[in-house]
C-alpha cells in the first residue's frame, strides 16, 4: 500500500504541469534583462497591463542580469527550468538554437510582426532555416562629442548626410590633439572584438566568408583593416588617442569626457542616458555618425531579443504575449526606457523618436544602416573571440604587435578553431 502510495506521488509529480496554476490560468514566466530603472519600470508596466487584459494567462517577471544571462540560460536548459520568454541579444543565439533549446518562430508569431521588422533585422536572429528570436532594440555605435571643444575648433561637424571618412576622421583627430594632455578621441576597447568588427561593415570588411559548401573561413582582407589602423594609429602614431582607454568600458572613459581631456568617445547610442544623468551642469554635448567608409554608414549590430524556450508547453500563448510586448506603441515605450532605437519600422516614425533633444533624431537617422555582424551566426565565434580576436586585438591597439602579427592570428589561428565546429 505503502509503495503504491508513493508510485503514484511520483508519477503525479513527473505529469504535472508547472506553467498552470490552481485556478487553471496559464501562467508565463518572462526573463528579462532590463537594468535602466526606466527600462524595468516600462516592462514591469507592460506586463502589469497584459495581466490586467488577458485573465486566462498570467505573466510572471523575472530579474535577469546581462553579465550572466548565456551561463544562466545554459543551466536552466539543460535542467529543464528555462523561463517561457528569454530576453537575451542576438549573437547570444547561435549555440542555443543550434543546441534545440529555442523555439523557431517562423509559424508561431503573427504577419504583423513579421512584416513591421525589416529583413536585415531577421537575419540578425535568423540560424539555419529557423528564427529564434525576435530582434525588437537595437543601437548604432556613435561619437559623443564636446560640443564646444569642436566648435571652437572649427571643423567639420559631420552628420548623418555627410559623415566624416575614416581618413577625415584621423586628420581632424590628429589636429585637434594638442599634446599637453588632452586627446581628441578615447577609444573604450575592453571589449574590442564586437567595436572593431561592426565598423568595419562602413569599409565593406567582412572577415567571415562562407563559401559554398556552407563552412565559413576567416579572411583579412585590405578593407578589414581600415577601422584598426585608424585606431591603432591614432594612439600609437599620432598621439590622438590614450593608450590608458584601450582596457576601459564605455563609462570608464565618462569622467575623463566631462573633464575636457577627450573631446570625443566612440560609445553605443544609449550611453546618452548616462550623460544626461552624470555630465555637470552646463556641459554641451551632442551625437555624431560614426565615420563612413565605402559601404557609407553601414553597421553591424546585434539587437536584443526575445525568444520562446522549445521546452515551453505554450509556445503560442507566449508569441502572443511577444507580440503584445512588441505592438508599436509599446517598441516605443521600451526604446526610449534602454534609451536605444525599435528596429520595427512603425514604432521608428514615432515623434518621440525624432527629436533634437539628447540628439535622438541622430540616432534614428542611423536606424537603415544597420545590418547583420557578419560573425553572429558562425559556430564557434565565442571561443576565437575570447581566445584569439580578443587578445590579439588588445596586443595590436596597444602596439605590442603589428598588423602582420595581428592578420596572422586573426586567420590562421581563427580558422583551426571554426574548422572544430564545421566538420
Amino acid at each position: 500500500m505503502v509503495l503504491a502510495v508513493v508510485l503514484g506521488l511520483v508519477i503525479s509529480g513527473c505529469t504535472s504541469d508547472d506553467s498552470g496554476s490552481e485556478d487553471g490560468r496559464i501562467t508565463l514566466r518572462f526573463q528579462s534583462l532590463a537594468w535602466q530603472q526606466e527600462s524595468v519600470d516600462a516592462n514591469k508596466e507592460l506586463v502589469k497591463e497584459w495581466n490586467a487584459t488577458h485573465p486566462g494567462v498570467k505573466v510572471e517577471y523575472v530579474q535577469g542580469t546581462w553579465e550572466s544571462v548565456h551561463d544562466q540560460l545554459l543551466t536552466s536548459f539543460e535542467g529543464g527550468e528555462a523561463p517561457d520568454i528569454i530576453h537575451d541579444a542576438s549573437d547570444d543565439l547561435a549555440d542555443f538554437a543550434y543546441g534545440g533549446y529555442l523555439a523557431d518562430l517562423t509559424d508561431l508569431l503573427p504577419e504583423r510582426l513579421k512584416s513591421d521588422i525589416p529583413q536585415r533585422s531577421w537575419e540578425t536572429a535568423t540560424f539555419g532555416e529557423g528564427i529564434y528570436g525576435v530582434p525588437f532594440l537595437q543601437e548604432p555605435r556613435i561619437l559623443i562629442a564636446n560640443a564646444k571643444w569642436l566648435k571652437e575648433s572649427g571643423v567639420r561637424i559631420p552628420t548623418p548626410e555627410r559623415p566624416w571618412s575614416w581618413g577625415e576622421f584621423r586628420e581632424i583627430t590628429d589636429e585637434l590633439s594638442n599634446g599637453d594632455g588632452k586627446y581628441c578621441v578615447a577609444w573604450p576597447l575592453k571589449e574590442p572584438v564586437s567595436a572593431t568588427l561592426n565598423l568595419s561593415l562602413s569599409t565593406g570588411g567582412q572577415l567571415f566568408h562562407q563559401g559554398t559548401d556552407g563552412k565559413v573561413k576567416i579572411r583579412f582582407d585590405e578593407a578589414d583593416e581600415v577601422v584598426p589602423e585608424t585606431i591603432h594609429d591614432q594612439v600609437n602614431t599620432d598621439g590622438s588617442a590614450p593608450s590608458s582607454t584601450l582596457g576601459s568600458s564605455g563609462s570608464d572613459t565618462l569622467p575623463g569626457f566631462f573633464g575636457g581631456r577627450y573631446a570625443m568617445v566612440p560609445l553605443g547610442f544609449s550611453y546618452r542616458q548616462q550623460i544626461v544623468q552624470q555630465a555637470p551642469k552646463g556641459f554641451d554635448w551632442q551625437v555624431l555618425p560614426a565615420p563612413a567608409g565605402a559601404d557609407g554608414l553601414a553597421q553591424g549590430v546585434s539587437p536584443q531579443t526575445l525568444s520562446i524556450a522549445e521546452d515551453s508547453p505554450n509556445k503560442e500563448q507566449a508569441a502572443e504575449f511577444i507580440d503584445f510586448l512588441l505592438r508599436p506603441e509599446n517598441m516605443v515605450r521600451l526604446a526610449l526606457g534602454d534609451w536605444m532605437l525599435p528596429t520595427g519600422t512603425e514604432a521608428l516614425k514615432d515623434p518621440a523618436l525624432h527629436t533634437t533633444e539628447h540628439d535622438w533624431a541622430t540616432g534614428t537617422a542611423l536606424a537603415a544602416h544597420l545590418r547583420s555582424a557578419p560573425a553572429q551566426s558562425v559556430r564557434g565565434y565565442p571561443e576565437w573571440k575570447d581566445k584569439i580576436a580578443t587578445p590579439a586585438f588588445q596586443e595590436y591597439y596597444s602596439g605590442a604587435i603589428g598588423l602582420d602579427e595581428l592578420r596572422g592570428r586573426l586567420v590562421e589561428d581563427g580558422n583551426l578553431v571554426l574548422k572544430r565546429y564545421q566538420r
